[in-house]
């Protein structure tokens, strides 16, 4: 039933607009339009958005565009929010100095406002990409274990011991906050894991949806899901960065033979994966802050967002 109706549902028309945009963004940049060029990050990154959101509705019949608008503002608003977050990891001294530790901007916009809005435009990007590819990869997955035979014990309704929570939350605030007192360029894979272990044991402490939780289940869907869409958006991130006029470049203390792909070493891809898994965990928190579980909110371990229908 379910290959059938994503056979016959049709790509919604944001999802060609979508690709419009990334191939408009694509010719103009390599034509030389200096004004694309220093705003293609959040220029192609939304043509993203509108594709892979239109290829979600595709497989499900429902998306954050198509069907759940007020998440994708939310998704948006807390991935502007966390992203400045990392910035500050990245310049921990900036009232001090100028001094970023592992990623550093280029040829941005010189207006400060415009460079503001496209900042606040390009993170605003961020947690929807990686959650949007995550919902596709995840409705792939789950239609595999659903066609497959699953076990119903006691395994599936297991939670995560209080202890191991409690301990996992305490490593991960300290994981966390070192790299805020010892500015270290050695430390970047504690800001890549730190907030992941002390956000998402949180969040299953507080019975809201975490990793920690679908692990002692026996569910992967959602750690593989995750996992993917960190390693796809990130090699989309390098690749259209890569060719930008506004861009970033790395400044990293772990080096294979000072091999790169674009301008990410080869090792920092190992660092997707886990980077997916820690926004997810800060958006299902932050998210739950603003009240009680809504009713008719998902609680799949298929599911990424939460989902107001």
């Amino acid at each position: 039933m379910r290959t059938t109706d994503t056979q016959r549902r049709k790509l919604p028309a944001h999802g060609y607009a979508g690709l419009a945009i990334i191939v408009a963004a694509e010719v103009l940049l390599f034509a030389g339009n200096g004004i694309v060029g220093r705003w293609f990050t959040p220029l192609v990154w939304t043509g993203y958005l509108l594709f892979i959101d239109a290829l979600v509705f595709r497989r499900k019949g429902r998306s954050l565009l198509a069907t759940n608008r007020i998440e994708f503002l939310i998704v948006c608003v807390v991935s502007i929010l966390c992203w400045w977050l990392f910035e500050f990891y990245n310049s921990p001294r900036f009232w001090l100095s100028d001094l970023e530790l592992w990623w550093h901007y280029h040829n941005l916009e010189p207006n400060p406002y415009l460079r503001r809005v496209g900042y606040d435009w390009a993170f605003a990007t961020i947690f929807p990409a990686l959650f949007e590819t995550a919902e596709l990869f995840a409705a792939m997955l789950d239609s595999r274990r659903r066609a497959s035979p699953r076990r119903q014990d006691a395994v599936s309704k297991r939670q995560p011991p209080k202890s191991l929570l409690y301990f996992l939350i305490a490593l991960g605030a300290a994981s966390a906050l070192v790299p805020l007192f010892v500015v270290n360029v050695w430390l970047v894979p504690l800001v890549w894991l730190g907030l992941a272990l002390l956000f998402d044991p949180l969040n299953a402490l507080r019975g809201w949806p975490s990793v920690t939780a679908d692990l002692f289940r026996g569910h992967y869907v959602r750690l593989r899901a995750l996992a993917l869409a960190g390693v796809a958006c990130g090699a989309l991130w390098e690749f259209w960065n890569y060719w930008a006029v506004s861009r970033w470049t790395y400044t990293v203390p772990y080096q294979l033979f000072g091999w790169k792909v674009f301008e990410m070493p080869v090792l920092g891809y190992l660092g997707y994966p886990p980077f997916a898994v820690e926004c997810w965990a800060m958006y299902v928190c932050l998210r739950s802050l603003l009240g009680s579980r809504p009713v008719g909110a998902s609680t799949s371990d298929a599911d990424i967002v939460i989902d107001l229908q």
